[in-house]
């Protein structure tokens, strides 16, 4: 029934110059939606929705107009009936968790604006009542038919109430320091949970390479001895490079950042190569057999290799980027030739290789329409031959149908599909630990060894092909982890 401002006035407005944002201050919000939610919330608060003793903080509100935190209180008013008027103080936001989250913080600093509006408000009709007491004169026209008339007196307004023409100003700082202070005081943060399996073995693996390198640096120390000064610049040479023996020959500066990325992604492959042509070479990789590339250009198969090898986990991932000779396929999965190095006949009609040859392309349109790139691969040719062709209508293992849908769902960036893969690898990772437990730790029959792989989701025989593999992905700290437990003695004691 009251205005909070006058006719005409602009509202108020103050600047954070910190966030730049804006808090206005205004009889009625200006964007029609949001003054449909603030007045439904003002009705609310002061009808239908109240707490004991019609006097606190109440919470209502939905998904569609908001939730809101209402505090209701009265204001001494000397010609009201009653001696009261009833008024409330609402926050007002779309987020629930985060307005109950800020109920304590909202409830204190609220209470503290009521606590001064009805001290000024006590002060002034105190004043009224010592100067022209309402109660005596209300007894005495209590019968007079005209008792609920009202004179024609409208509503008298907070500002009158209180007797402070600065009122909506103080309001309004309050209330802007108090949305501020409220948007402040919470912040979200990303609560990561145990490591992954691919971060225990990087981390294992960088373990294992600091050994080696503390042992070469032990080696070299006591050979300086021995051997003649080196020229200078030698000593930095020497460090880079890796015996042709070592196990860690895949990690050692394999992966270093190449002059030119050429496969930009997964989904770029699968554009350059063709959607058969991809879904065979992505069956193989994820099937844990050898894949080979023959080029001459060497940063072709690093990128290649780097796409690739991101549909695994880290710990199945064995790589020699680029070799004079054919290595066998229990060194490597992924294997980089030269064009004229002869591989084995038995690994070509192989059903657990794949090898993907890259020629010189006759002409720049050989590689199919649509691809993002470009001159570098306009020039080159690839093909794709194995000794087991996966038929288009196999189903293949069920995390190859995911991928290929997550590649095909042009809605998708590149950096979701990421994502995508790294929950999919996660989901099935974890079915290869409970597998692993099942099998190797429990040492569980075949029988019941069946019926988990059909509870999983993994009983076709690629599915199960896969879990065999990616179990040699996983970490030595959960296997050792798994072992210690059940060789405890107190894993085997009932738990009280």
């Amino acid at each position: 029934g009251c205005r909070s401002l006058a006719a005409g006035h602009p509202g108020y407005i103050s600047h954070d110059k910190e966030t730049s944002i804006k808090y206005v201050s205004h009889q009625h919000p200006n964007h029609p939606q949001l003054f449909s939610i603030v007045r439904q919330a003002c009705v609310r608060s002061l009808s239908c929705e109240v707490c004991p003793g019609r006097e606190g903080p109440i919470f209502f509100g939905d998904e569609q107009h908001g939730f809101v935190f209402s505090h209701t209180f009265f204001i001494k008013d000397s010609l009201a009936r009653g001696f009261q008027r009833w008024y409330s103080v609402i926050a007002i936001m779309m987020d629930r968790i985060y307005l109950i989250n800020s109920w304590p913080f909202l409830l204190g600093k609220i209470r503290g604006i009521i606590d001064e509006l009805q001290g000024k408000a006590l002060k002034v009709f105190e004043a009224e009542q010592f100067g022209c007491p309402q109660r005596a004169q209300r007894m005495n026209t209590a019968f007079t038919p005209f008792l609920h008339q009202r004179n024609g007196n409208a509503a008298r307004s907070l500002t009158s109430l209180t007797n402070d023409d600065s009122l909506w100003a103080c309001l309004h700082t309050s209330f802007a320091w108090l949305l501020k202070a409220c948007g402040s005081r919470l912040t979200e943060k990303l609560l990561e949970g145990a490591p992954t399996e691919d971060t225990l073995v990087q981390m294992e693996q960088l373990a294992d390479l600091e050994e080696e390198s503390e042992s070469w640096g032990n080696s070299e120390a006591e050979e300086e001895e021995k051997a003649p000064v080196l020229p200078e610049g030698a000593e930095g040479r020497e460090l880079t490079k890796c015996p042709a023996d070592s196990s860690l020959l895949s990690d050692c500066g394999n992966w270093q950042p190449r002059k030119l990325s050429v496969f930009k992604s997964l989904r770029h492959m699968r554009q350059v190569l063709g959607a058969p042509s991809f879904r065979t070479l992505a069956w193989h990789v994820l099937m844990g057999n050898q894949v080979i590339w023959k080029s001459r250009d060497a940063d072709l198969v690093h990128s290649a290799f780097e796409v690739l090898r991101t549909m695994l986990p880290v710990g199945c991932v064995r790589v020699i980027p680029y070799s004079s000779q054919y290595e066998e396929a229990y060194r490597c999965n992924f294997l980089g030739l030269g064009p004229h190095v002869q591989i084995p006949p038995h690994v070509l009609a192989s059903e657990f290789a794949v090898v993907v040859e890259v020629h010189t392309a006759a002409r720049s349109s050989l590689h199919p329409a649509g691809c993002e790139d470009e001159q570098s691969l306009s020039k080159h040719e690839f093909v794709v031959t194995s000794g087991s062709a996966v038929a288009a209508d196999r189903a293949g293992p069920t995390i190859l149908s995911k991928v290929e849908a997550a590649l095909t769902n042009q809605n998708l960036s590149v950096d979701v599909v990421d994502q995508c893969l790294v929950c999919l690898k996660e989901e099935w990772m974890n079915k290869v630990k409970v597998l692993f437990k099942f099998t190797k730790v429990d040492s569980r029959p075949k029988e019941d060894t069946h019926k988990l792989l059909s509870i999983l989701g993994a009983s076709e025989e690629d599915n199960v092909k896969l879990l065999k593999f990616w179990m040699t992905g996983l970490s030595k700290t959960y296997k050792s982890h798994l072992m210690s437990t059940v060789r405890s003695p107190m894993a085997s004691e009932p738990r009280s």
